[in-house]
């Protein structure tokens, strides 16, 4: 990947629309991370069909769709799995008994280039990814360094000869290696935007950053597209490129706002981002915005540490309650941190955490897209929905749709429509406005003229039909137009069909009804 925002890689010549797919490639590299190889299949990374995967017998950590998808990888995994085995054998505990994602994917790294030959046009594409060796930071060299460690342990080599036959003739080889995947790593994600693991692909990585992209990447499983081609990334655009206009996509969450942006970029990618949206100061960011304390419609920046003066950009209210919202801010991050440090190992914690920590952040009038309320209100979606597996009761079904709309309502705010993140964003509160009530509740102790929030009834299937419709017009932009918005384009259409079966079903109830009443002798 490159570490400047303007610089002039992939020159277009033709204008391109968006939803256009710019490039549907295999990655080079694709590996799952330890959490789902038993629940995806490690070659075409697709989740299993009705027959469930199958597990290799010999490690016993890695699991296929099938034994077409397990001969596919063999040529690879027959390294892989003896690798495995030996990591397994010396490992202190059954949690670390399988390495992490970043090893494994180094390792089909190497075992790949010396299959395809050091020549090969693979190995060029590989060794031609942009490195930042050269300015590693101490801390990062460490980590780099460790990392060598623990490559070289799992591949099983144990004199600096036995690297040659993968292309490196030094340990600082390796480091630069290191570098190179670090540096153009990109997330893989299912259909409908799941992280799941990590790739490489040498021609996406030429994309230069900004964080407000015209293109995105997404893997959407598109029908028809032969098994062995999976995972097929595809670069499409979100906004209509013109002539010469250059191809950028986001190599970070951009729903952060910009000092937690800069961060991250130069931590990964050591580059300060010079993107409009970043240089941009004559406006509020809705990712770091409060609503106006005097409730005029306005917003005002959150305050800082350094700059505790601030006001609403509509009425100039002066906000008073500086302190408070600080420590909401601060104390908002720390949750944050500590109930996605949790949402793995003890659910019910985090969720405890992020439920109490909500209210305190919305008390403070931050608005729905700052951060972190936009997260915390992600993160609270996460775990509201694995618990309807569970347990569906109405209370939580309303508060599962309650905690959706507000993530889908700060989303709007801050990505352009058409983004994937908003399209899923938008299907997930229509699909679960769409779940039958276990309980559906009377709107007769509802304050007159208020309405209750999530409905119940048909006006529920109602408004799940709209916002699903909605979804669909954005996914097929994100997702790509050509082929409808992939796997998750589908699901929607699928249940949009229902609904209106469903919404038809109702009418037609309603109209018998009332036809009967007009019959019906006086």
């Amino acid at each position: 990947m490159s570490t400047s925002c303007y610089s002039n890689s992939l020159p277009l010549r033709i204008v391109l629309a968006l939803g256009s797919t710019l490039i549907a490639t295999k990655p080079h590299v694709t590996v799952l991370s330890t959490p789902y190889l038993d629940a995806y299949c490690s070659a075409c990374c697709g989740p299993p069909s009705q027959a469930g995967l199958k597990r290799c017998t010999r490690c016993r950590a890695v699991w296929y769709c099938d034994l077409r998808c397990q001969n596919d990888d063999w040529s690879i995994h027959k390294h892989e799995c003896i690798a495995i085995q030996r990591w397994a054998s010396s490992a202190p505990s059954s949690d670390v008994a399988v390495p992490g994602d970043a090893i494994r994917c180094l390792a089909r790294i190497l075992w790949k280039r010396q299959q395809e030959g050091l020549g090969s046009d693979w190995a060029r594409e590989i060794n031609a990814m942009q490195s930042h060796r050269s300015s590693i930071p101490p801390s990062a060299f460490e980590s780099h360094t460790h990392m060598a460690h623990s490559v070289v342990r799992y591949m099983g080599i144990t004199s600096p000869a036995e690297l040659s036959p993968f292309g490196l003739n030094s340990a600082g080889d390796l480091v630069d290696l290191i570098s190179r995947f670090t540096t153009n790593t990109f997330t893989l994600t299912t259909y409908s935007l799941t992280s799941i693991g990590v790739c490489i692909c040498p021609s996406i990585a030429l994309t230069n950053h900004s964080c407000e992209p015209n293109a995105v990447i997404v893997f959407p499983r598109t029908a028809g597209v032969p098994q062995a081609q999976e995972p097929l990334m595809h670069l499409v655009a979100i906004k209509d490129i013109g002539p010469n206009e250059q191809i950028v996509t986001a190599y970070i969450d951009v729903t952060l706002p910009r000092e937690l942006r800069q961060k991250a970029l130069k931590e990964t990618y050591n580059f300060a981002c010079n993107c409009t949206l970043c240089t941009k100061r004559d406006a509020v960011d809705p990712r770091a915005a409060m609503r106006c304390p005097k409730s005029c419609g306005g917003i005002c920046p959150v305050p800082t540490e350094e700059d505790t003066l601030t006001q609403c950009t509509k009425c100039k209210a002066v906000v008073t309650t500086v302190d408070t919202v600080l420590d909401a801010l601060r104390i908002g991050q720390e949750a944050l941190d500590k109930a996605e440090s949790l949402q793995a190992k003890d659910s019910t914690k985090a969720k405890h955490i992020v439920s109490n920590m909500i209210p305190i952040l919305i008390s403070a009038n931050l608005t729905p897209s700052c951060h972190p309320l936009l997260a915390m209100t992600r993160l609270h979606q996460e775990l509201l929905i694995a618990d309807l597996s569970t347990s569906l009761t109405q209370q939580l079904l309303d508060d599962t749709i309650r905690a959706a709309a507000r993530y889908s309502a700060g989303l709007t705010s801050i990505l352009p429509k058409g983004h994937p993140v908003r399209g899923v964003a938008l299907a997930e509160l229509g699909k679960l406005l769409a779940v039958d009530e276990p309980s559906p509740h009377d709107d007769a102790g509802t304050p007159q003229g208020q309405a209750r929030f999530p409905p119940s009834g048909p006006v529920r299937l109602k408004l799940g039909y709209e916002t699903l419709v909605k979804a669909l017009d954005e996914l097929v932009i994100g997702f790509g137009t050509d082929n409808g918005g992939g796997l998750i384009g589908k699901e929607v259409r699928d249940v949009i069909v229902r609904l209106e079966k469903e919404l038809g079903v109702w009418t037609q109830g309603v109209k018998n009804v009332l036809e009967d009443t007009k019959a019906a002798p006086k």
